[in-house]
């Protein structure tokens, strides 16, 4: 049974909006989303990360940051989101901080959800581009996000549980919006794409993709492009372990190599809207396929 949330006609898609999703924890996702917000802002571009992972927040904790106003603090205290906005020189981007542990953000109801949207949508209008770091897994908030972006980046790695998890989570966002034939504008929903992450080899990342595209295909009558691979990196780690981001840490280790192959490819596909049309580029294209 479908429990997507019902759509109001405020709530299409959000142009600059690029959504890092993941079905499980453990994939990297949020390490890759800090990565790209910096991978893109060094290729010209005015970056906002936002912390959407509503109940395990910790963006501010990979970063060693502690922000004086998170994004819990001001939902409760019905501030402009831009209240929360601070900047991370050091990665060259912005960022909106949220609250790990907050079970009440997790749960949040549709209206919440809504105003939250509504914010999120308002503070973009500063930025050329905007990476929310959704959380793991195919709740409902995760799925309500991510039909509001513009791109989908779904995370995964070569553990089998990883790739269930995250055709589970392409599944539930395509059903979002109406299954084949669905409502946001292309004709299944979102676009997404997938980075592989963790990956032995460029080709193993590469065979990782075409497994879980052929069960895209086959079950949901859509495809989901590879977009990026990176490739496992020692050198990851320890710009976790030191709280320091890996693009400042190690420049020039594979992984940032990689790092920044998926963002110059995620700029080409989100291109900024021509004409009257607000879709990206990915879905565009993608429309075009299908007519």
């Amino acid at each position: 049974m479908n429990d997507a949330p019902p759509r109001a006609a405020s709530e299409d898609m959000i142009p600059n909006v690029i959504a890092v999703a993941s079905g499980k924890g453990g994939v990297g996702k949020t390490w890759l989303s800090i990565s790209l917000a910096q991978a893109i802002a060094q290729l010209g571009n005015r970056v906002l990360l936002f912390d959407g992972d509503l109940g395990l927040a910790n963006i501010d904790v990979q970063l060693g940051i502690q922000p004086s106003i998170d994004l819990g603090t001001a939902l409760e205290r019905q501030m402009p989101l831009s209240r929360a906005v601070i900047s991370y020189p050091s990665g060259g981007f912005d960022l909106v901080a949220g609250r790990s542990g907050s079970g009440s953000l997790a749960s949040m109801p549709i209206n919440r959800l809504q105003n939250l949207a509504a914010g999120l949508r308002e503070v973009s209008t500063g930025y050329d581009r905007v990476i929310v770091d959704l959380g793991a897994g195919i709740e409902r908030p995760v799925r309500y996000l991510a039909g509001r972006a513009a791109y989908c980046l779904v995370v995964t790695t070569d553990e089998p549980t990883a790739l269930t998890d995250a055709y589970a989570l392409i599944k539930m966002v395509t059903l979002d919006a109406g299954g084949q034939g669905g409502s946001l504008g292309t004709a299944l929903g979102v676009p997404m794409g997938v980075a592989v992450n963790m990956a032995s080899s460029r080709e193993i990342g590469q065979r990782t993709h075409e497994t879980l595209n052929k069960a895209c295909d086959r079950f949901l009558k859509r495809q989901v492009p590879l977009l990026g691979v990176i490739r496992r990196d020692p050198k990851v780690r320890d710009s976790i372990s030191h709280q320091v981001p890996l693009l400042v840490r190690h420049p020039g280790s594979p992984a940032a190599s990689d790092v920044e192959a998926l963002a110059r490819r995620l700029i080409e596909i989100t291109a900024p809207r021509t004409g009257n049309d607000p879709r990206p580029a990915a879905a565009k294209s993608t429309a075009r396929a299908r007519s």
